[in-house]
């Protein structure tokens, strides 16, 4: 190994990325599952193409559909050579993912001290359909969790728009509203140029702004105009 990829691998810091997906039956429909796996695919690829000279871009899916589960373990973006495609069933156990999500944000063997502040992206198109209210609580003010950098988006007409503002903690970047396939995909793409301007600065733990692209980006034509 050359003197400056071991630089590279010595100072890199994590800097964990944290989908939490929803994967329930609603999502089955209209396209919405189909566009929210080719919009993770997308982000996954441009992660992995990053410098890892200051921070090293590592991503978890966590997907609540009739039960809530760790889909992807966190692992470095340039490591993850596929990932398997999101099911769609089931209720909506918001509060189990939660749970997970606090948990490896709290373990500190995943996610050493010295990892740059978490991101956790909550994606949903529709209402908890367990006990979610402590769980959500812990994870918003969690010794650890309480400092990452959240956003949201709602998918749908029937997604709540609520419980999600209260999730997203970005003054600047309000609930996202997808109405269709290439909405999910202009927001993660604006996910994914937050995220790379952060781990690109001289200071990856201040928050990025998250500007969403141009709904008429040439990028979006291979979505198809579904309404949701």
């Amino acid at each position: 190994m050359s003197d400056l990829k071991k630089f590279q691998v010595q100072s890199a810091r994590p800097l964990p990325i944290i989908v939490m997906a929803d994967t329930s039956g609603s999502m089955s429909v209209d396209g919405k599952v189909e566009a929210l796996n080719k919009a993770l695919k997308d982000m996954i690829s441009a992660f992995a193409s990053e410098s890892r000279l200051r921070a090293e871009l590592q991503v978890s899916v966590v997907t609540f559909g009739g039960i809530a589960e760790v889909h992807l373990p966190l692992t470095p973006a340039y490591q993850i050579e596929a990932i398997k495609p999101l099911p769609a069933s089931g209720g909506t156990p918001l509060g189990e993912a939660c749970k997970l999500v606090a948990n490896l944000i709290e373990d500190k063997e995943q996610i050493p001290s010295r990892a740059y502040k978490p991101v956790i992206v909550l994606v949903s198109d529709g209402h908890p359909t367990d006990d979610f209210s402590g769980a959500f609580q812990s994870l918003l003010h969690g010794e650890r969790s309480a400092k990452a950098t959240r956003f949201a988006m709602g998918i749908g007409a029937d997604a709540d728009l609520s419980l999600l503002g209260d999730f997203a903690n970005d003054l600047e970047a309000p609930v996202f509203k997808a109405e269709n396939a290439r909405d999910i995909h202009r927001f993660f793409k604006a996910v994914t140029m937050s995220v790379t301007t952060r781990s690109r600065s001289t200071t990856p733990n201040q928050s990025a702004p998250l500007s969403l692209p141009s709904a008429d980006s040439a990028e979006d034509d291979e979505y198809e105009e579904l309404d949701f």
